[in-house]
């Protein structure tokens, strides 16, 4: 489906050359009647100097004048005197009553003026007071009269509850004149009339007070106590504008620009600060901004023209600024003017290729440009031109969004961007621009990288040219020089891995790099990205990130898609030294995502459908076949005596290449056709129908497929009443006949429906309803997305990222989770993966080690646990050949991502409840991960919780509300202990005792038998020291009475049977009594 976008010449009109000379709307504005004065300034630059002509006086900024000129007629200049005019202001401030002394003198019955006008910021020449009045009868005698003139309270007073915004005023005039009745002054004419014919005139400066220095107004009105208590907390503080700046940096990252339909997407917000977000609005008919950016060019245009930075409005059409490259090299500057039509002009010179050179571009006042490179490091001028226009250009830089590189609507360079500043309320001069190239070692080595390869690709090209000249074999003479140099460097990329294959391939590592290098200079650059993941994680090589990003830049500009993936995911999390930066996520993630589909449905490559296959799984492994597996030839066998489940499967099997299988597409179409023909199984006849549509693989016959899709349909499967709905789309044109089976089979939860549904709205060719219905599509889609449809998905992530439909609000991580779901259903990281489960399951570990690897650097969570389950089992390898932490890196990058397995989260925990390496213990990440496992359904999470709390940790409160435990329900360790048993006996598979059974029996034995045990403790201790403290009564006493009496010496006893002191012994039952037994929360006896 064609799509219409704002490509050059639809629907506006452009221009090569600007027009002839025209006096347009805005010198229009800008050029004052005869005789007459603008009726106002609006804060432009020209203000000042039209003040000046206005008042025909140089003011004498912030001081009182009396100065008075004298304007007399010629009929009069004989008369003996002449009017004058001047006024003594009592204070020199802005009151809200000044009192005026004005004397003045008329030789005629006159008229006096008294006007006092106020200019701000963003305005000018506003009267706030006037006053008239007459003087016919004491002529040729100076008069003196008391004014007072009053001005608003939002001028001279603080804002309180009832003045909410006072307004700060830069410039405050008070001015007087004398018109003489019968020379055109009268009380009926309008001010500005009257001025002009005066005969004298006077004026002076007020001195204004910044509002936060003025007093508070007395309104003489109470307030309600609340309220003035509330205000008068308020009144004290003075309120500060946001810091914010016009200096937007739309791009600090150099971005590898591959030449297609993809690029960057920036959106604009408002200005939060008042005053910036005014100046904004004021300038949208009048354009001061400056853009900068670096770029490095590898070719000029291949088409007409070439996306650089251009601006989309809200109707999806070219803006201003529009910046192209054209197929000479020159630059196609684009601007939309006020009228509504285009206007383009062109550069005189050529961008510079093969060298980073920053590119200027300066818009002053909507009628300049100036256009300046620079080359190099130390800005080396290169060229500079300024154009001029007689046309006002249009320019509202938030009603839209910009694109950096290429679009659905135009294809963008091939090359690299570097930073790229915005200046967007001011022009400056290339001098005083500040954007430096910051990755400067990472943008010399790109330079470097292609003079080396310009020289391998001339000796590949000689080589060729020899061979060619020599006679050599028909199939290796080359088609034409690119496909030569390309073909050389696939051959040497096949040897290279070939012996990367081998069983000690991790060992041949160093010295397959010097081919892989020729090969991506040649231009095959899957050799790029081994390269890259080679040096990012030291594979069996030095670790070099900067030469990891190097390579991967490399081939995410030759547009091979693992690196457009390894780079977009780098940016989506800001790890190994790229920025977060989800905008340059999307652009890398977009161009895989768009190709995905599109993969799916090519019958050659190296692809295989991507599988959910995790190690660890050791059910699905054991389903795992080849052609000779016993899984397959069971289904092969079973298809052959016609069992229609196992006929779809094998199908299924051999055309996408699942489950082990090598992808056969002719030996799927065999089987297709069998089921369809021999069975009723709607499934096989819908499956064979669109293959025969498609002609996939086998001869095309529409009628026969038109049948199958019926029968299919007839027994009620969705997929064939949309497929019949297709039909009527394609190759009929019968929208309302296309459009009844799609909301039918919708209806029936098909997604395929809901997308061609968008798409009928999306082209405005939905039955009943003429006209786009953009935001109707974009409902359609995003229902299509939720169940799994790629192309909806696609839709729905550019809705987010420009945010231009108001159902689609502006989200750019969300953008970025969309595409990347797409992107890695490509079948080219689907046979990486293939393959290095292949190798696993054949035992060999270089070559599983390798591949998955190259999967796990593209952001694959599934590759990403899977290596590092690999790296567990295998540790002296991940020692020896890799140079970063395998298990702890590719667990932790696995958490981050959406739909992580749970034992990634309790690996995680175990790691930061022991310590890693270079990672010291931290129990609050530990809990963190084992609560994620828990909330997942993982019985293990709540197990570790409870071993933590058994060990004294504490679960934060933030934790317990993430597991819905309700710390005032549950609020001692007890309690939360028993709730996590509960919860991980309930959670758990087993249905014997488990783990978690037993240790939920064995917490209430504890607490049974310390409540036991306690009781029993408090029993002993109150009788001992009750006890201890009867003996220490009684020998207190017989202390104080043997102290009291004479000494005698001891005497033995006659009476044998005399009874002996001893201590009083309190029975146990009162002992008892007096200290109950209480129950503890302690676990220990």
């Amino acid at each position: 489906m064609q799509r219409r976008g704002a490509g050059l010449g639809w629907p506006r009109r452009q221009q090569q050359q600007p027009p002839p000379p025209a006096v347009g709307p805005r010198a229009a504005a800008m050029a004052p009647p005869s005789g007459g004065v603008p009726p106002g300034l609006g804060g432009r630059a020209a203000c000042a100097l039209l003040l000046f002509c206005y008042l025909n006086v140089v003011p004498s900024l912030g001081r009182q004048t009396s100065l008075t000129t004298s304007v007399t007629p010629k009929a009069e200049q004989s008369m003996a005197y002449k009017d004058f005019i001047y006024f003594t202001v009592v204070e020199g401030n802005v009151r809200n009553v000044s009192e005026v002394s004005v004397e003045y003198l008329c030789s005629q019955p006159c008229v006096v003026n008294l006007e006092a006008v106020v200019s701000s910021e963003f305005r000018s020449s506003i009267p706030v007071y006037k006053k008239r009045w007459k003087n016919e009868k004491h002529l040729h005698t100076s008069r003196t009269q008391i004014v007072h003139v009053r001005f608003p309270s939002i001028m001279v007073y603080r804002d309180d509850y009832f003045i909410r915004h006072s307004i700060s005023v830069s410039a405050v005039i008070l001015r007087a004149w004398i018109t003489h009745r019968y020379s055109g002054g009268d009380l009926n004419v309008k001010w500005e009339d009257n001025l002009l014919h005066a005969v004298a005139k006077n004026y002076t400066l007020l001195k204004t007070v910044p509002p936060f220095e003025r007093p508070f107004k007395d309104h003489q009105v109470c307030l309600e106590w609340n309220m003035d208590y509330i205000w008068n907390l308020r009144a004290n503080k003075i309120p500060q504008c946001p810091l914010e700046s016009d200096v937007v940096t739309l791009l600090g990252f150099l971005y590898a620009s591959s030449g297609e339909n993809t690029g960057i997407v920036k959106k604009f917000p408002r200005f939060h600060n008042r005053e910036l977000e005014a100046t904004r609005r004021q300038r949208i008919d009048y354009p001061v901004f400056t853009v900068s950016l670096w770029l490095y060019l590898l070719h000029y245009c291949k088409a007409s023209l070439c996306g650089i930075l251009y601006f989309v409005d809200s109707n999806e059409m070219y803006g201003t600024p529009s910046v192209f490259l054209t197929e000479e090299g020159h630059l196609h500057i684009q601007m939309h003017l006020v009228k509504g039509e285009d206007l383009a002009v062109k550069t005189k010179f050529t961008m510079p290729l093969k060298e980073w050179f920053r590119l200027d571009l300066s818009f002053n006042g909507g009628q300049v440009i100036v256009v300046a490179t620079s080359l190099g490091q130390d800005l080396k001028s290169y060229h500079n031109q300024t154009i001029s226009f007689r046309e006002d250009f249009y320019y509202n830089d938030t009603a839209g969004y910009f694109i950096i590189g290429g679009s659905r609507y135009v294809t963008g360079i091939e090359g690299f961007f570097g930073p790229l500043k915005y200046y967007r309320l001011h022009t400056l001069h290339p001098a005083q621009i500040l954007n430096p190239l910051l990755e400067k070692q990472l943008a010399d080595r790109i330079k470097l990288y292609y003079e080396r390869c310009a020289e391998v690709q001339e000796i590949v090209s000689v080589y060729m040219s020899t061979v060619q000249q020599g006679g050599g074999r028909p199939e290796a003479l080359p088609r034409n020089q690119n496909e030569s140099v390309l073909e050389v460097g696939g051959r040497i990329f096949e040897k290279a891995v070939k012996r990367l294959s081998s069983v000690d391939g991790l060992h041949q590592i160093s010295s397959v790099v010097p081919f892989l290098m020729d090969s991506s200079c040649c231009g095959y650059h899957k050799a790029s990205y081994y390269l890259a993941v080679f040096y990012e994680t030291g594979l069996s090589v030095p670790q070099d990130q900067l030469q990891g990003m190097l390579y991967s830049l490399v081939g995410g500009q030759g547009s091979e898609r693992l690196s457009s993936m390894n780079l977009g995911y780098k940016h989506y999390q800001g790890v190994d030294n790229y920025p977060l930066d989800w905008e340059l996520s999307y652009a890398y993630y977009s161009n895989i995502a768009t190709k995905t589909p599109l993969d799916q449905h090519t019958l050659q490559g190296d692809q295989a459908y991507v599988e959910t296959i995790r190690l660890k799984d050791e059910e699905t492994l054991k389903v795992q076949t080849k052609e000779d597996g016993d899984v397959f030839m069971w289904l092969k066998h079973e298809a052959t005596r016609g069992n229609a489940a196992a006929q779809q499967r094998l199908a299924q099997m051999l055309f996408w290449g699942q489950q082990g299988v090598a992808k056969n597409p002719e030996a799927a179409i065999e089987w297709y056709a069998k089921g369809a023909l021999e069975t009723e199984d709607p499934a096989l006849i819908y499956d064979y129908a669109i293959v025969l549509f498609k002609g996939q693989g086998v001869k095309k016959n529409r009628r026969l497929a038109l049948e199958l899709m019926k029968k299919a349909a007839s027994k009620g499967l969705h997929q064939a009443v949309n497929g019949l709905g297709w039909y009527y789309h394609k190759f009929k044109k019968n929208y309302a006949k296309a459009a009844k089976y799609w909301l039918k089979a919708e209806e029936m939860g098909n997604p395929d429906a809901s997308y061609n549904l968008g798409v009928l709205h999306l082209d405005g060719i939905f039955p009943g309803i003429p006209e786009r219905n953009q935001t109707l599509a974009g409902e359609y889609f995003h229902k299509a997305a939720q169940g799994g449809h790629i192309e909806g998905t696609l839709w729905c992530s550019l809705y987010y990222i420009t945010g231009n439909l108001e159902t689609f609000p502006r989200d750019p991580e969300k953008a970025v989770v969309w595409a990347k779901h797409v992107a890695e259903k490509n079948g080219y990281l689907g046979h990486v993966i293939r393959k290095g489960l292949n190798a696993y399951l054949e035992g060999s570990w270089h070559e599983a080690l390798l591949y998955y690897v190259l999967a796990a650097e593209t952001g694959i969570e599934v590759s990403q646990t899977n290596l590092a389950h690999i790296c567990e089992e295998r540790p002296d390898l991940a020692k020896r050949y890799l140079s970063v932490n395998c298990v702890w890196r590719y667990y932790n990058f696995s958490v981050f991502q959406i739909g992580a397995p749970s034992f990634a989260y309790l690996k995680m925990g175990d790691l930061y409840y022991y310590g890693h390496q270079n990672q010291s213990q931290d129990l609050e990440l530990s809990v963190q991960m084992y609560a994620q496992a828990a909330l997942d359904g993982d019985s293990q999470g709540f197990f570790n919780l409870a071993l933590l709390i058994e060990e004294g940790a504490i679960i934060p409160h933030h934790i317990l509300d993430f597991l819905e435990i309700d710390p005032t329900i549950h609020s001692t360790n007890i309690s939360i202990l028993q709730e996590l048993y509960e919860r991980c006996w309930s959670q758990s598979s087993e249905e014997s005792f488990s783990p978690c059974s037993l240790a939920w029996l064995y917490l209430h034995l504890r607490l049974i038998w310390g409540a036991v045990l306690h009781s029993a403790l408090i029993y002993f201790l109150g009788t001992f020291l009750l006890s201890v403290l009867i003996a220490w009564t009684v020998q207190y006493f017989q202390s104080v009475s043997a102290s009291g009496s004479r000494p005698t010496p001891a005497r033995a006893s006659s009476d044998p049977t005399a009874p002996t002191t001893s201590p009083a012994v309190t029975p146990a039952a009162d002992a008892s009594a007096q200290d109950q037994p209480t129950v503890t929360n302690n676990t220990e006896p």
